[in-house]
């Protein structure tokens, strides 16, 4: 059975130590389809000469804080070329358009490899082609959790992820927690106390790459079925991409999805995955850690996306993740059920240090794989909290909820 984690809908943990930040420019925009104008989400975009990272929200706006302003930013998205754009200046209110890529016929020969062999060389090259050595990211963290269509709980955290060698688990990985902040719905029926898997951890154990016992196992692959997809261009490079479906319902529910794989190197750039939730007993296992006696949990759908980028020296590292569930929830005495959904997203913005200089986080802050988190953060007004942090900008939903989960709370 996969390891659980653990995070209540609306928890964060807050360090005692808070960082000072030291970027000073700012660069925003949206970031639009050339074709049909449509904003783009999540689209991956790095400020040249530095690490400095982040994505657009589901409006395609982006927001990167720098301490020396960049010349170019790079732009890159999935079936989309990569955009290196220059910024002559002008930093704020930019509109990037980007092109989709299309594959050509002459690159669809190589849709006749075996999936499940091209899988297992992937998972042999992992020691070639992902970090060896410890390293210490910055990253931000938000979970938004909503009842029908209304907010009732956003928390957010920035945070540092260690990660030691991806020749070894994630079992020694951590995260420490440097500042955060929670808002919540005070209504006695949006409060139910439900803890389900999750939560600011969820990098440590979701990573297929490091820890391939969460997809990329034999056991698991053995039951499901494996099928070639059309390939896609991801930075401008060829991927095979494989269609991993369970194919039996077992004892514990699997996970499929998409998988992509370079083509050249065999490294796995990326992950879309849903939980097999077709015997909800044992997806509710799966998602349900606690539960107060007399409610009704029933699960309706987990999809997680994994996103990876690759350095100049060919090194990949995990650098987005988006974790969504939806669930049911009622007590019994009552006729209706009340729809949950409870959505976590983590960006790494940084990459801090490598090596005998990346120092695994210790003390209250820090949290490793069987941690658990408990809510401690009760402030949402300080407009200056994330200072010069990198954030995934909030929607204008989403903004527009805070303000009146905020309004509420005043009154």
């Amino acid at each position: 059975m996969k390891t659980k984690l653990l995070f209540a809908l609306i928890i964060i943990h807050c360090s005692l130590f808070i960082s000072h930040a030291v970027a000073q420019n700012v660069v925003s925009g949206v970031v639009k389809d050339r074709q049909t104008g449509d904003v783009l989400s999540h689209v991956s975009i790095t400020a040249e000469g530095s690490e400095v990272h982040t994505i657009t929200n589901d409006d395609g706006r982006f927001t990167l804080k720098v301490k020396n302003a960049p010349k170019y930013i790079q732009l890159s998205h999935i079936g989309y070329k990569t955009r290196r754009q220059q910024l002559n200046g002008k930093t704020e209110d930019l509109q990037i358009m980007m092109t989709s890529h299309v594959v050509s016929l002459n690159e669809l020969i190589v849709a006749v490899n075996d999936p499940l062999e091209i899988v297992r060389a992937a998972i042999q090259r992992i020691p070639s082609n992902y970090p060896m050595q410890p390293e210490l990211m910055r990253c931000f963290y938000r979970e938004v959790v909503r009842r029908g269509s209304r907010h009732i709980a956003v928390a957010e955290a920035v945070m540092d992820m260690y990660k030691n060698s991806y020749r070894n688990g994630p079992n020694a990985d951590a995260v420490g927690i440097l500042k955060g902040r929670r808002l919540m719905s005070m209504k006695s029926k949006d409060t139910l106390g439900v803890k389900i898997q999750g939560g600011p951890v969820m990098p440590l154990i979701a990573d297929v790459a490091k820890n391939p016992e969460y997809l990329l196992n034999e056991q698991d692959l053995a039951q499901c079925d494996l099928h070639m997809k059309q390939p896609a261009k991801l930075n401008d490079r060829l991927h095979f991409v494989i269609q991993v479906e369970p194919h039996d319902i077992t004892y514990y529910p699997l996970m499929g999805g998409l998988l992509y794989i370079d083509q050249e190197s065999l490294t796995i750039t990326r992950a879309e995955l849903e939980l097999d939730v077709r015997d909800w007993r044992s997806a509710s296992e799966y998602m349900l850690v606690k539960k107060p006696l007399g409610l009704r949990f029933r699960p309706k759908q987990l999809t997680m996306t994994i996103g990876y980028t690759t350095d100049m020296q060919g090194v990949t590292r995990m650098n987005y993740l988006r974790n969504e569930m939806r669930f049911n929830c009622d007590w019994k005495r009552r006729l209706f059920a009340s729809a949950f959904t409870a959505v976590s997203e983590m960006v790494v913005t940084d990459r801090l240090a490598v090596g005998r200089d990346a120092k695994r986080p210790s003390g209250r802050s820090s949290f490793g794989i069987k941690d658990r988190f408990y809510d401690r953060v009760e402030y949402f007004d300080d407009p200056d909290f994330w200072a010069d942090y990198n954030i995934i900008e909030p929607t204008e939903s989403l903004e527009h909820a805070i303000d009146k989960l905020k309004k509420k709370l005043k009154n």
